[in-house]
């Protein structure tokens, strides 16, 4: 069955379809709407928190108890959430627990423009963004299966314009069974983090990122299409969607888990191409890190690191670095409408 989905609604119905019992969440442009999708749904226990770490521990004790667990916040929730975040990658799962991080690149709605695929790598949480809306319902069910499989919360990151933005999605899925009645089993060596326990812990967090680093080569959402052997474009997030629309002829890798980095497929690529640039919104997050790889590439140097994209903004930067020859056509010159000034507002019911 096919149906026209944000991200934000194929998120909550992704994570419904994959059996989650609870969904907790703060409100914040760009999240909202997801956890408002899943409180209309059947079989689940949905509750907005007073903040998000509260959300998140609401979150890790159900997910302890056994269940699968959502929990939402946009980009900057998460530095309220941060302490119980990185206590989670410590202690592990039981039920799979999914965090969603709906950054705002543009700060359309927020006080701040930060790139929370940082905190992946500096939680040691696996992190997986999609690039539509299909996706976005797709990737959930792989996120509580990874969750669950590697005993971690997994970052799932979501952008202003893939949260908001509605595609043709088709929801094959139906609803995987929901451990509603938990059992909370005593498990101090795992859930209790004195040093004894923490130290044994810590060991098992580096394993499961060796594991985690072989998982992610096979991911069936990283996607590498062969064109043209001039140039090779790796981007991630809404940023592939411009990066194929301008570098039509180009070769192009599609991103999907950037933390850990697929390396032996970027490698793969590399070999693959003549030169390599990236199109990534905000920081030169996976710029750097296929520098340190010891491949050389470009991004920021024509890329603006502030603001969101769109393909004109890209093709502005490809065609000031001589990746692209000037448009031919005549730009417009005609004055944009004086429409009335708007002054910010919140969001009903704030």
């Amino acid at each position: 069955m096919k149906q026209l989905l944000s991200g934000n609604e194929a998120i909550a119905l992704g994570a419904y379809h994959a059996g989650i019992a609870v969904a907790t969440a703060y409100p914040g442009t760009p999240s909202t709407e997801i956890l408002e999708n899943i409180a209309r749904m059947d079989g689940v226990y949905a509750e907005w928190a007073i903040n998000e770490k509260v959300a998140l521990e609401v979150g890790m004790g159900a997910s302890y108890a056994g269940v699968r667990t959502l929990v939402s916040m946009k980009h900057v929730g998460l530095n309220v959430a941060a302490d119980p975040f990185f206590a989670a990658s410590t202690t592990g799962v039981v039920g799979g627990l999914v965090v969603i991080s709906c950054d705002d690149p543009g700060e359309h709605s927020s006080q701040g423009e930060q790139d929370n695929r940082h905190f992946a790598r500096f939680a040691k949480v696996p992190m997986i963004e999609p690039t539509n809306s299909q996706e976005a319902y797709d990737m959930m069910g792989l996120a509580f299966e990874m969750s669950e499989k590697f005993d971690t919360p997994v970052l799932f990151r979501s952008t202003t314009r893939i949260s908001h933005c509605k595609a043709v999605v088709d929801v094959t899925g139906e609803r995987k069974a929901a451990m509603n009645k938990a059992a909370f089993k005593r498990w101090p060596e795992k859930f209790v983090m004195v040093p004894s326990n923490a130290r044994i812990r810590r060991v098992a967090m580096e394993e499961r990122i060796v594991k985690l680093q072989d998982y992610v080569e096979q991911f069936p959402f990283n996607e590498m299409i062969i064109a043209d052997r001039k140039l090779g474009v790796i981007s991630n997030g809404v940023a592939y969607q411009y990066a194929r629309e301008v570098f039509k002829n180009a070769s192009h890798l599609k991103l999907t888990t950037l933390y850990p980095l697929p390396e032996k497929l970027i490698k793969k690529f590399a070999k693959e191409v003549e030169k390599i640039i990236v199109v990534e919104e905000i920081d030169p997050y996976i710029e750097n890190e296929i520098r340190q790889l010891g491949i050389a590439v470009e991004g920021k140097k024509f890329i603006p690191m502030i603001g969101e994209l769109n393909p004109e903004i890209v093709e502005a930067g490809a065609v000031k670095a001589g990746l692209l020859k000037g448009s031919t056509s005549t730009p417009s010159k005609a004055e944009p409408p004086k429409l009335p000034a708007r002054r910010p507002q919140l969001c009903a019911g704030c």
